[in-house]
């Protein structure tokens, strides 16, 4: 008996292994037959899934971009005057600080031969004039030949000409400015002895005074003449100017263009050589104001924001930052009809279907 019993033990052993490797674990019911054969039961696919971005529809706004520059004031007009002549300086009408007038005879230098000189050119002319005057009246009474007359006009034409030579070397004794302004530095004193081409004295013209900038080649397409700046001078003084001149030449060794701004100073209290800053207002475009926090990048590294349309699709639009401000970065080449995604915007994908919710506060 114990032999038996181990035999039918280890035959309900053998059928077991057999039951279980046949892999029919469960009751009727766990699987189902067609034909005699088992079909698996299928799986249902799973739904896509659709993210939650905010967005806020772009307010567009004409802004007009900000170029600012580093510039220094400058004198309109400047000169320097010299001796035309050698002398003694006879008369001075020049203070250092003080404002000259147009034109004004500022020095005269002692040359009593050239004034003499000049006065008897002018009593010479003045006597040919009236032997020409004569000789007229007999060539038409018939009292004189042509050739008389001729050689009257020839005395006549010689003593001005001689006149005029003796203007110019008694005027070399004279010193006139140019132009208004002030006398910014003094170099003679009077009754000194001066040479032909010594340094006299400078003259600043002020009014207007101009602020010397240099706009980089990017921006010079934004500046012309005629454009409003705002200047603020070192001394906190804050002023609106005129773009005058804008180079159509850059500078060889910064590659930028010299510009010049123009300011009004009636009553001469600007001086030359102050530092300035410049602000430059370029030609308005069309532009949004963003916040800085949405800028992203595209795989291929451009600079834009993510964006979706009506159908709820996001997508990448390429945006060009052209200012700065304290409300956020202005930015142009958003398309009309889109909403700009302000939160989930780095977890979506061109084409991929959102769903949106306003921003709070929009």
């Amino acid at each position: 008996m114990p032999k038996f019993h181990r035999i039918a033990a280890f035959c309900v052993m053998v059928a077991a292994g057999a039951w279980i490797a046949t892999g029919e674990f469960s009751s009727v019911g766990s699987a189902q037959e067609a034909g005699g054969q088992e079909s698996p039961t299928p799986k249902a696919a799973p739904a896509p899934l659709i993210r939650t971005v905010s967005a806020v529809t772009p307010v567009f706004v004409n802004h007009a971009r900000a170029i600012r520059l580093s510039g220094i004031t400058a004198a309109d007009k400047r000169v320097d005057l010299a001796a035309r002549a050698d002398g003694v300086i006879a008369t001075l009408a020049l203070e250092k600080g003080g404002t000259v007038a147009a034109d004004a005879l500022v020095m005269t230098l002692e040359g009593p031969e050239a004034v003499a000189q000049e006065k008897i050119a002018e009593i010479a002319l003045a006597q040919k004039e009236r032997d020409l005057d004569v000789a007229e009246k007999l060539f038409q009474g018939g009292s004189t030949s042509e050739s008389n007359l001729t050689n009257a006009r020839s005395a006549r034409d010689a003593a001005a000409a001689e006149l005029a030579r003796a203007q110019a070397s008694a005027d070399r004794l004279r010193l006139k400015v140019p132009f208004g302004g002030i006398v910014d530095t003094l170099a003679v004193g009077l009754g000194e002895w001066v040479q032909t081409g010594a340094p006299v004295a400078t003259i600043l013209s002020l009014d207007p005074i101009l602020v010397k900038a240099e706009v980089s080649e990017v921006d010079l397409a934004s500046v012309s003449v005629g454009s409003t700046a705002k200047v603020r001078l070192v001394n906190g003084t804050q002023m609106d100017g005129t773009v005058r001149f804008v180079a159509r030449e850059a500078s060889a060794q910064t590659r930028t263009f010299p510009v010049e701004i123009a300011l009004p100073n009636p009553d001469l209290t600007l001086p030359s050589g102050m530092t300035a800053e410049v602000s430059l207002l370029a030609s308005p475009v069309r532009a949004v104001v963003v916040p800085r926090s949405i800028i992203t990048l595209a795989e291929d590294g451009q600079l834009g924001l993510r964006v979706v349309g009506d159908d709820n699709l996001a997508q990448f639009a390429v945006v060009r930052i052209i200012d700065d401000t304290p409300e956020g970065l202005v930015v142009t080449g958003l398309p009309e009809g889109v909403r700009i995604i302000t939160a989930g915007q780095d977890l979506v994908r061109n084409g991929e279907a959102v769903s949106v919710v306003a921003e709070v506060g929009q």
